[in-house]
């Protein structure tokens, strides 16, 4: 059987994210993901994760300026120290909540320095995750979202991948923005299956629940069952108004 995780980046925004953790519990959600918790007191969370029972999969790392569109730090040029910083507050968030993974965000960068800076930070996120069995994830974004975005596609994903060289670094494989930007969700599962570390999903094109858009999730979760994988798919779709309201997927596709 499908297992889901709720993005509560996406979903229950209305609500405080301890409550949203409660309401994910509610609708039949095996597990939970945040985007960035930092404001909301650890202790709060934390006890809304244990009365739950509900694993936590991960977190983003902080984005930096956001009201100048800033949209992560780790391959930014001369920014390497609030980089750092922001991964290791991920990393004391995620391991006091016993999160399993960090998305580091690149953030709207280009070029060989660019590269160079992200390896660098990613190479000391690895090292500084390890002790604490927490993998470090990194997302290409579409072009049509956010089309200044460091990581661009997958290819270039699994190049960087590569170049660390770190066991704990892997691929947050979105069929959403994949859907967007490389077309084939079925071939790049196949293909990249060694390095994902997580996999989540949303319309294709709007980012609206699973059950419209171009891409039929009933064949794409049957598919990703069949490659062996068992871990919870993230949910990280655009509502559009009341969660509660958008969940008949769920029935569906379980």
């Amino acid at each position: 059987m499908t297992k889901f995780s709720a993005n509560l980046g996406f979903l229950w925004t209305d609500l405080p994210l301890p409550d949203a953790i409660h309401a994910a519990k509610r609708a039949g959600f095996d597990a939970v993901e945040f985007h960035w918790p930092y404001e909301v007191p650890v202790d709060d969370i934390k006890a809304a994760l244990t009365a739950t029972g509900l694993p936590l999969l991960g977190l983003n790392t902080r984005r930096g300026n956001v009201e100048a569109g800033e949209n992560g730090l780790s391959a930014l040029v001369d920014r390497e120290e609030e980089a750092l910083a922001a991964i290791r507050q991920s990393i004391d968030y995620a391991s006091a909540l016993g999160a399993g993974a960090i998305h580091v965000m690149a953030g709207n960068a280009a070029g060989p320095a660019a590269h160079e800076i992200f390896l660098r930070n990613l190479t000391a996120a690895c090292v500084l995750a390890a002790p604490h069995d927490i993998d470090i994830l990194i997302e290409p974004l579409n072009q049509f979202d956010a089309p200044d975005y460091f990581l661009r596609d997958s290819a270039q994903a699994q190049k960087i991948i590569e170049e660390v060289s770190a066991s704990n670094l892997k691929l947050m494989f979105d069929c959403y923005h994949v859907g967007r930007t490389e077309g084939d969700v079925f071939a790049r599962l196949n293909a990249l299956l060694p390095i994902i570390g997580h996999i989540q999903f949303a319309s294709v094109p709007e980012r609206g629940r699973p059950d419209q858009g171009t891409l039929d999730y009933g064949v794409v979760f049957d598919e990703i069952t069949k490659l062996g994988w068992d871990h919870p798919l993230g949910a990280e779709y655009k509502p559009g108004g009341a969660t509660e309201e958008t969940l008949g997927w769920m029935a569906e596709f379980t």
